[in-house]
């Protein structure tokens, strides 16, 4: 079993996560996305979470944090992400590339632990969904048997489960084409483990809750752009970069936020047809 990160708690009766997903940074700090500067956005996520001043007890971080694959993007990463107090873990996007992830982080001392224990009542286990040089996602053979004896091991607390890849249709067609294709292996895994109540994702640059088999399914806006939900074809959305907290209770209770920027600094390209 991978290693395990045991945290302690900022405040005892709930567990306080906040989410940043799909920075999409470059090495260099002038590179643009769909006409949005990555590295400002970031920037300015991070700022407005300082302003807040809320008690984190730990940071998510949910994939495709590099647009170019470059070792430089991941520092950029964790220069920003070790301002805040709390610690980081992290899982890969479609759009990452894991031996440059692994080594830039780790160097950083960013956690690289995939399975942590919140206080007594919570862990979270952290699935990797990407399949190299595609944007879908899979669950291989092994993730699938991890996941079942991280769940064995600690059968008696609430489960937070996060990847990268959504499980459950987004409503846009072009974005659902690039979702975890063998979802139903997922459902068929925790069909026995009702306590894993609650999936969170990135990867679809937009605020989702639904219900997903008597679990609640959480999507977040990235950092950057953002895509328009409910769309046939590539769209991009015009809303402010954004990132989500969530409150973990002791009795399997999940309350949650999304916050966005209060500018329209970050205007996007609307004309992009699309981007690799």
């Amino acid at each position: 079993m991978e290693s395990l990160f045991t945290l302690p708690l900022v405040n005892g009766a709930k567990v306080r996560i906040l989410q940043i997903t799909d920075t999409h940074l470059f090495a260099g700090e002038d590179e643009t996305l769909l006409g949005v500067n990555t590295f400002n956005s970031y920037r300015a996520v991070l700022d407005a979470i300082k302003a807040q001043q809320r008690e984190v007890d730990i940071i998510a971080a949910t994939g495709d944090l590099a647009q170019d694959q470059s070792v430089e993007a991941y520092h950029q990463f964790a220069r920003g992400i070790c301002e805040l107090t709390a610690p980081c873990v992290w899982l890969p996007g479609n759009h990452d590339f894991q031996p440059a992830m692994v080594n830039a982080l780790q160097d950083a001392g960013i956690n690289p632990s995939k399975h942590v224990l919140l206080g007594e009542h919570w862990q979270i286990v952290l699935l990797d969904t990407q399949v190299f040089g595609v944007p879908h996602g899979e669950l291989s053979e092994y993730q699938l048997e991890w996941l079942v004896r991280c769940l064995e091991a600690y059968p008696d607390r609430f489960t937070l489960l996060m990847l990268h890849h959504h499980p459950l249709p987004s409503g846009c067609t072009w974005l659902d084409q690039h979702s975890l294709r063998n979802a139903h292996m997922l459902a068929n895994t925790l069909a026995n483990y009702p306590k894993v109540n609650t999936l969170l994702c990135g990867h679809i640059h937009q605020e989702l809750d639904l219900d997903w088999y008597g679990r609640r399914l959480y999507a977040t806006p990235s950092t950057c752009v953002q895509f328009k939900p409910h769309c046939t074809n590539f769209t991009i959305d015009t809303v402010a970069p954004g990132w989500r907290y969530l409150d973990l209770y002791p009795d399997g209770r999940v309350e949650t936020e999304v916050f966005r920027l209060e500018t329209s600094e970050f205007h996007p390209d609307t004309e992009s047809d699309g981007y690799e």
